[in-house]
């Protein structure tokens, strides 16, 4: 059986302002098949933006080469540098499994100006136009990645190393109007997206691409049982108080359940605190009136309920397996950003750790 291995994706600063960040998860987890194991968003200094640079161009074929050196020109000058009034934003995404190095090169592919298919992330996210003479007049690679090894390797140690200074939540990058009533708030793409590799959380985070809202934040988190028992701690007296106090206990831990993969009331000790069995995806959206219309496009916890176009009528299936949550107020989302520890980086330990048994 192939060794397992890791690699890396980066939306470009251009991908995130255009909101192509769901578009791109869908292709990425459902035609790699790959587990998507860490994410992490970033504002590169001018350090971290050079050091990456110098790692660019590796390759001996001419047409790729000069592609590559088109690329790293590409991250000197726009990832740096302010666009109205944003600092640039990047997501780094790793995933894992055997065979990822070339998994990931065959769905992201090389980008170049003869190609206008939509057959990889590149074809359909990039764009590389030339003028009748040939000379590049327009180049935007949508993704950036590494397809050999080692340099995947150092990439990954350079972007960890920064991991701390340069990247979590970016809520001070995005300028707003004097005044603005401006809010974070959390997301969580909820286990029943991941049962499989589909297109289903990009899916779900393309819908709420529409509140014209700035992604921030990004964690791939296992809810431990203690952290889904204080998250959804609020819940517990209202499922007893309208079911009674046996079935809405029942209930609630069916909740923390889904979430997590282990009811409390059979997790003891240490495993209680341990990262549960189920996967989601946390993302912190920032800017104006941003609570109201991420929950306005979530739509009602019943599925049945909700409008067409909504996130929990097209990809819900119940009132507890039904997509996504959404924090329900400003503070609630600090509450819950705190108990998930949003901030936490999870990137740099994983990278660490995968390098140091190999």
């Amino acid at each position: 059986m192939p060794a397992e291995e890791l690699s890396y994706v980066i939306l470009t600063p251009y991908s995130m302002r255009k909101s192509r960040t769901g578009g791109i998860i869908s292709r990425l987890i459902s035609r790699t098949g790959l587990d998507l194991v860490a994410g992490r968003m970033f504002a590169p200094s001018d350090e971290l933006v050079r050091r990456y640079a110098e790692t660019i161009v590796t390759e001996r074929e001419p047409r790729y080469r000069a592609t590559q050196e088109l690329i790293r020109e590409y991250v000197l000058r726009n990832f740096s540098r302010n666009v109205d009034g944003q600092r640039p934003r990047v997501l780094m995404l790793v995933f894992r499994g055997a065979e990822a190095i070339e998994k990931i090169r065959q769905v992201v592919g090389h980008i170049v100006h003869e190609r206008t298919s939509g057959e990889t992330v590149r074809d359909t996210f990039g764009d590389y136009i030339t003028d009748q003479a040939g000379k590049v007049t327009y180049f935007e690679p949508g993704v950036l990645a590494s397809f050999e090894a080692k340099a995947i390797a150092s990439d990954l140690k350079l972007w960890a190393e920064f991991s701390d200074r340069d990247g979590g939540i970016l809520d001070r990058v995005i300028s707003f109007a004097p005044g603005a009533q401006v809010e974070k708030t959390l997301v969580l793409i909820k286990p029943d997206n991941f049962k499989f590799p589909n297109l289903r959380p990009g899916g779900v985070i393309e819908v709420f691409s529409r509140t014209g809202l700035s992604i921030v934040g990004f964690k791939v988190h296992r809810m431990s049982v203690a952290e889904a028992e204080e998250f959804y701690g609020p819940v517990l007296p209202v499922l007893e108080e309208k079911l009674g106090s046996g079935k809405g206990r029942s209930a609630w831990e069916d909740i923390v359940e889904f979430m997590s993969g282990g009811r409390p009331s059979a997790t003891e000790g240490d495993s209680r605190e341990a990262p549960g069995s189920e996967k989601c995806i946390a993302l912190v959206y920032q800017g104006e009136d941003a609570v109201r219309k991420i929950r306005d496009v979530l739509g009602p916890t019943d599925p049945s309920k909700a409008p067409p176009g909504s996130i929990r009528k097209e990809f819900g299936q119940s009132i507890m397996v039904n997509a996504a949550h959404a924090s329900d107020s400003a503070e609630n989302a600090q509450r819950e950003m705190g108990i998930l520890h949003v901030e936490e980086n999870n990137f740099k330990p994983l990278i660490e750790s995968f390098y140091e048994r190999q």
